[in-house]
């Protein structure tokens, strides 16, 4: 079976099964298609039904990828329903020791705005469970349950395009044991609310099927990406996400090549885009192999590095720093047995642990942290270099160190939704 085969499966049970449907369209290459596979779906088998296109605006983004957006709500307005949001919520930025978030559309900076809003979006007035302190993840979480008390559906499905082969993260969003619990026993779905579901059906696809589908049915995309091609940026380097996220970093300089006056309005957005657009990628900002400097071990240059900080920002990486330090210490990380071998040979100390709460074939390992660790799998092992790697690259949730905002906001989710739906 194909993927393109096994993805119509799929779709099939999802519009048998639920009678709310919406995709959620960022006007990259994934979710385009992924819109377009359900588009053909309806087309091709004289549905009776509409579905929801949720696209949220970050105000700052690529010319090309506005007139994307607008050509594929423009040319479908026979089949979805559009839900463009337009709204101040705090959005993360790795462009700045000093700012940990900006807020795209905010009113008082109106005059700094990169571009006019869009006519007929959705903006704040809209979501009576919006709040000045919600972050964008928040927002997408609930409005899913919006959504499906606003129409008054029996059951929801929000379809995301998010691949494994993407990341690691993208991978424990589908796979990983801590998931909320799924649709029918389907592990490409999961539970987000009261009949509200989260649905993945182009996980198992690669980056090679996405053109192959795009090349194939001749549907659009984002143009942005034949100059992305035409820049020689990889494959797996090609993304249309917020700018200022660290996964964006390398890339932002190309802001000033593609869409100069673009990139004229993004330096006076949001601190330290000029700083990031020329040393992102470069070890200034942690990519690359840093060095330590002479007379530093990792550990005293993490404190000098925090010592240049903020209190605000420098409370919050130690704050991630003493949560990992008792993790590795109390509860322990797991490792693969080559992992841990290799960690012998080394004489390093550590505890093998008889089992791990965890579904997974690795070994539950405890020790203390390192300075550093000269191995391939630098990235899974303790260290204070690690800490100094997500200090330079403005990582202020600590993603390299593998914290993520899900792990702790996962029971936070549930109280809130809990909260608001005994309100209504």
């Amino acid at each position: 079976m194909t993927v393109l085969e096994a993805t119509t499966r799929r779709l099939d049970l999802l519009f048998e099964e639920f009678d709310n449907i919406y995709v959620s369209f960022s006007g990259g290459k994934d979710s385009g298609v992924l819109l377009n596979l359900c588009l053909d779906h309806i087309r091709s088998r004289s549905l009776k039904r509409r579905i929801g296109v949720f696209h949220i605006d970050y105000e700052v983004q690529y010319g090309m990828t506005t007139d994307y957006v607008d050509r594929t709500l423009a040319a479908n307005g026979d089949t979805i329903d559009v839900y463009r949001i337009c709204v101040p919520f705090k959005v993360p930025t790795c462009t700045s020791m000093y700012q940990s978030y900006w807020r795209p559309w905010e009113e008082e900076k109106r005059e700094l705005w990169a571009r006019p809003m869009p006519e007929g979006v959705l903006t704040r007035e809209r979501f009576p469970f919006y709040r000045d302190d919600m972050w964008d993840y928040e927002f997408q979480e609930r409005f899913s349950q919006w959504l499906h008390e606003q129409v008054g559906a029996r059951r929801t499905a929000c379809l995301v395009g998010i691949r494994t082969q993407e990341s690691f993260n993208r991978w424990l969003a589908i796979h990983s044991s801590r998931n909320y619990r799924n649709y029918r026993g389907l592990d490409w779905t999961s539970e987000v609310g009261d009949n509200v579901y989260n649905a993945y059906p182009i996980f198992d696809w690669k980056t090679t099927d996405i053109w192959t589908a795009n090349g194939t049915f001749h549907w659009d995309y984002n143009r942005l990406y034949d100059l992305y091609y035409r820049a020689g940026v990889p494959l797996d380097k090609q993304r249309v996400a917020s700018p200022f996220l660290s996964t964006a970093q390398e890339n932002l300089r190309l802001y000033r090549v593609i869409e100069p006056d673009t990139w004229g309005r993004m330096i006076g957005r949001v601190n330290g885009v000029n700083f990031a657009g020329i040393y992102g990628g470069t070890t200034a900002m942690g990519w690359s192999s840093i060095r330590l400097p002479q007379g530093h071990t990792w550990r005293s240059y993490m404190y000098f590095l925090l010592g240049t900080l903020p209190e605000e920002t420098r409370q919050g990486y130690i704050d991630k720093l003493e949560t990992s330090i008792r993790f590795w210490r109390e509860r322990g990380g797991v490792l693969s047995c080559e992992t841990i071998e290799k960690l012998r040979a080394a004489g390093v100390k550590f505890e093998v642990m008889p089992d791990t709460n965890y579904k997974t074939d690795k070994r539950p390992v405890r020790m203390e942290y390192l300075d550093d660790v000269d191995i391939a799998e630098f990235r899974e092992i303790p260290t204070y270099k690690r800490m100094c790697v997500c200090i330079l690259k403005n990582d202020h949730l600590c993603k390299y160190m593998g914290f993520s905002q899900t792990k702790h906001e996962m029971a936070r989710r549930k109280n809130i939704m809990e909260k608001y739906r005994n309100i209504l």
